[in-house]
């Protein structure tokens, strides 16, 4: 159990912090802000160094070469393409699609995500942004790396929250995608049955289709194919969060600090704030305002660099904003954690 005590002894005050764990200790009377904080800050870390230890392992590993070039984005294909799809669908198979907190969740991510992108518009018109630039503000402000946030949901809350987070993104992959391909192609080089193909074939948007296909027809996955599932599905944020490690790249953090430090602050601070205001107002269970507000604080997706590649947007300036809001995240995930836990 954890809690603290303050007892007098020759005219020197001294505390008895008790922590999870452990007994009683005797240290000298700190600040109350910090005795509150030690406990809670412990059990985060140890939740959190071994998601950052990966994603640094990834880093390491692609820029000593191990095991090759040509490993990686292999890697990530077979992660993007069948083992994250497995655990979408597993987890969205099995999901309790029937429980208030769906509703709750989605009027939350409908309206911080609907506010955020009016705002986006407003200042694309204000600036006079091209499509190519719009495409990586509005991706680096409203897509997400579901990786760290399953992996710290997961560490945080297990299955339970788990399964809330395939819920949260059911709704938001379908959505984000439809918005990151719009914005970059709000230019016209894309008619609009050109990009509903396109987002019928992102295998995110398939398996939460499938696996909330599967649900409501109450399809039980027998013969062995549900352990296959699991198995995939264990395997995916591991190398998930390795690849989000390799995928950093350092040299395009130069040339355009003001663009990279703005899209940063909005991603990683305004974003979780309008969401943890939104939550306070709706008095959302704890497990619930700690799930929404992560997932606005979450960095920007590998994946959103691929996307401005393909369509023309500000490639340069993307990869420079993931991996800013990936290395800062590092740091503001536990201090956001430990407010709002």
């Amino acid at each position: 159990m954890t809690g603290s005590a303050a007892a007098s002894r020759g005219g020197k005050v001294l505390c008895y912090v008790g922590l999870a764990g452990h007994d009683l200790r005797q240290v000298t009377c700190l600040p109350r802000l910090l005795i509150w904080i030690y406990p809670r800050m412990t059990q985060l870390l140890a939740s959190l160094w071994p998601l950052f230890a990966l994603i640094l392992g990834g880093y390491v590993l692609r820029r000593a070469g191990f095991p090759n070039a040509e490993f990686w984005p292999g890697a990530e294909r077979i992660n993007y393409f069948v083992l994250f799809p497995a655990l979408l669908f597993s987890s969205l198979a099995g999901a309790p699609l029937n429980s208030p907190a769906l509703a709750r969740v989605a009027l939350c991510v409908g309206v911080v995500l609907g506010v955020a992108w009016l705002g986006l518009i407003v200042l694309r018109r204000w600036l006079r942004w091209p499509a190519a630039r719009f495409g990586v503000f509005v991706q680096s402000t409203l897509r997400f790396n579901t990786y760290i946030g399953l992996a710290t949901v997961g560490a945080l809350f297990g299955g339970e929250g788990l399964t809330l987070m395939a819920l949260l993104l059911a709704i938001t992959v379908p959505a984000v995608n439809i918005l990151s391909v719009q914005a970059l192609t709000s230019g016209g080089s894309l008619n609009r049955r050109a990009q509903l193909l396109i987002l019928l074939k992102n295998p995110l948007i398939l398996a939460c289709l499938l696996g909330v296909a599967a649900n409501l027809s109450g399809l039980r996955l027998g013969g062995g194919m549900d352990n296959l599932l699991t198995l995939l599905a264990a395997s995916s944020l591991p190398l998930g969060l390795l690849c989000v490690g390799a995928a950093l790249q350092p040299q395009n953090l130069h040339g355009e600090t003001r663009a990279l430090l703005i899209s940063t602050l909005v991603r990683l601070a305004l974003m979780p704030l309008a969401a943890w205001l939104l939550v306070g107002l709706l008095g959302m269970p704890t497990m619930e305002r700690v799930t929404l507000v992560l997932f606005f604080a979450l960095p920007c997706a590998p994946t959103a660099y691929v996307l401005a590649r393909q369509y023309g947007g500000d490639a340069h300036l993307m990869a420079g904003v993931i991996t800013l809001q990936t290395l800062l995240a590092m740091l503001t995930l536990p201090v956001l954690l430990l407010l709002v836990l």
